[in-house]
C-alpha cells in the first residue's frame, strides 16, 4: 500500500527538508517554534480541562516525544502531545480519587502499548494491509482532519460561546497570511509560512483590540509570572506513595486501544507524506514502544496520557519539511518552556482565533492528504463496497458517532477506524 518512494515520485513532491536532513540552526529554531505553536493550545487545554498545571503537560510532552524518537530511532517525525481521549475518565477520576489514579491510568494506557507492541513484534505486521487498505485508510485520514474542523471554527467565531466579527476578522487575516506565505514566500518565508502567520494574527490582534478597546490580548499573566518556575509536578514515589487504583486501571487502560487507532491513522499520513513505510521501518514494534514509554512518562510525573499529534503532521504536510531534528527541536523548547514562566505565559496569550485561523489550514491539508491517497490509490468508488466503506467512515467520523459502554467511551475518529475495518472484511465483493 506504501511503498518506497523517490522524492518527486508524485506523493511526496517538492520535500524542503526530509526525514534526516537537519536544517541550518538559525533555521532549525524558527521551524521548531512552529511545531511549538500548533500543538500548544490544545496541549496544555487538556490539562485545564482536567484541572491539571499545564506546565506539566508541556514538559511531558517535550520528554515523551523525545523519548519516542529514540525508541523509533529517529526515523519517524512524530510529536507527542496531551490526549482528548481520557478527558472524560480523567475528570471522573479527579473527583474520586484524584491526580495518583489518572497517574496511574495513564501508566496502565501505555503499558497496553507496549503489550500490543509485543505482540506485533512476534507476529510481524504483514496483516496491517489486508486491515487498513486504501479505500479504509484515505477515509480514516480525512476524518481525523475534518473532526478537529469544528475546534477550529468555533475559535475563530467564538467568544465566551457567543458569535464575535471582530474573533472572525482576526481569524480570516490569520489564515490569509498562512495562504499568501505558503504560496508566494520565497527562502526562509517559505519554510516557516504557519510562525510568520501567527506571527501576523498577533500582532493584528493586538492592533484590533488597541482600536476597538476589546481586551482580546492579555499581557496581565505576562508581568505576574516569573521567570523561573517548577511546573507542579506529582512525581510516583515523590509526591504520593504507590497503591492500586483499579476503577482508574479499568476505565483508562481500554482507551489506549482507541488512541491506538489515532496512532495507525496518524503514521499512516506520515507515510503518504513521506513516501516511507514506517510500519516497516522502523516497524510498528518501535512506533507502539514509542507511543506507550511517553505515556508512562506522561503518568509519572501527573500530566495527562499523551498520543500522536495530527496538528504537528498538518504543519509538516503545509511546509514539505519532515525532519526529525526539527521535531526533537520543538521537544526540546517544549520541555525548557515548561521551566521559563513568563516565556509560557507569552504563549498563553496568543488569543483563539489567531490558533483557529492556523489550524483551519493545518487540519484542511491533513484531510486532504487522505484524498490524495484515494486519488493516487485509484480507489473505484463504483465498487458498492469501496462506497458504502468509504460513505460510513466519514459520516460516523465527522458526525463524531460515540459509543459510550460502562464508563468506556470510543469516540468519531477511533469508532469510524473499528467501522471501515469492520465492513471492509465482512462485505463482499461487488461491481
Amino acid at each position: 500500500m506504501f511503498g518506497d518512494y523517490e522524492k518527486g515520485s508524485g506523493l511526496v513532491d517538492n520535500i524542503k527538508y526530509d526525514v534526516n536532513e537537519m536544517p541550518k540552526p538559525g533555521m532549525l529554531v524558527g521551524l521548531s517554534f512552529q511545531h511549538l505553536f500548533a500543538m500548544f493550545g490544545a496541549t496544555v487545554l487538556v490539562p485545564i480541562l482536567v484541572g491539571i498545571d499545564p506546565a506539566i503537560a508541556l514538559f511531558s510532552s517535550g520528554l515523551g516525544t523525545l523519548a519516542h524518537l529514540t525508541v523509533t530511532k529517529y526515523k519517524i517525525p512524530a510529536y507527542m502531545g496531551s490526549s482528548f481521549a481520557y478527558i472524560a475518565t480523567m475528570q471522573m477520576l479527579m473527583k474520586t480519587d484524584g491526580i495518583a489514579a489518572v497517574a496511574q491510568g495513564a501508566m496502565a494506557g501505555g503499558l497496553v502499548y507496549l503489550l500490543v507492541a509485543l505482540i506485533v513484534r512476534f507476529a510481524g505486521n504483514a496483516w496491517i494491509d489486508k486491515v487498513l487498505p486504501p479505500v479504509v485508510v484515505g477515509p480514516i485520514i480525512v476524518v481525523i482532519g475534518l473532526s478537529l474542523s469544528t475546534t477550529a471554527v468555533n475559535d475563530v467565531m467564538l467568544k465566551d460561546g457567543q458569535y464575535n466579527f471582530t474573533y472572525l476578522l482576526i481569524g480570516l487575516v490569520t489564515l490569509l497570511a498562512v495562504i499568501l506565505f505558503n504560496m508566494y514566500g520565497k527562502k526562509i518565508v517559505a519554510v516557516v509560512p504557519i510562525l510568520l502567520g501567527l506571527i501576523v494574527g498577533y500582532v493584528f490582534a493586538i492592533v484590533v483590540g488597541a482600536v476597538t478597546g476589546q481586551n482580546i490580548v492579555d499581557f496581565s499573566a505576562v508581568s505576574q509570572s516569573p521567570w523561573f518556575q517548577i511546573p507542579d509536578f506529582d512525581i510516583l514515589f515523590v509526591d504520593y506513595h504507590f497503591k492500586i487504583y483499579p476503577s482508574a486501571i479499568l476505565t483508562m487502560a481500554p482507551i489506549a486501544f482507541v488512541t491506538m487507532t489515532e496512532h495507525f491513522g496518524h503514521v499512516m499520513v506520515l507515510n503518504s507524506l513521506t513516501g516511507r513505510d514506517f510500519f516497516k521501518d522502523p516497524g510498528l514494534d518501535r512506533t507502539l514502544t514509542g507511543d506507550g514509554l511517553a505515556q508512562i512518562i506522561a503518568g509519572f510525573f501527573g500530566a495527562p496520557p499523551v498520543t500522536s499529534y495530527g496538528e504537528n503532521i498538518g504543519v509538516m504536510a503545509l511546509n514539505k519539511i519532515y525532519s526529525v531534528y526539527v521535531i526533537a527541536g520543538a521537544a526540546v523548547i517544549a520541555v525548557v518552556m515548561s521551566f521559563i514562566g513568563k516565556v509560557s505565559a507569552l504563549l498563553s496569550s496568543i488569543p483563539t482565533p489567531v490558533i483557529g485561523g492556523i489550524s483551519i489550514a493545518l487540519f484542511g491539508v491533513i484531510a486532504s492528504s487522505g484524498l490524495k491517497i484515494l486519488v493516487e490509490n485509484k480507489v473505484n468508488f463504483d465498487n458498492k463496497k469501496n462506497l458504502l466503506i468509504a460513505s460510513v467512515i466519514l459520516v460516523s467520523g465527522i458526525g463524531n458517532l460515540t459509543l459510550q459502554v460502562a464508563g468506556l467511551q470510543i469516540t468519531g475518529v477511533a469508532l469510524s477506524t473499528l467501522l471501515g475495518i469492520l465492513l471492509y472484511q465482512i462485505l463482499p465483493e461487488k461491481d
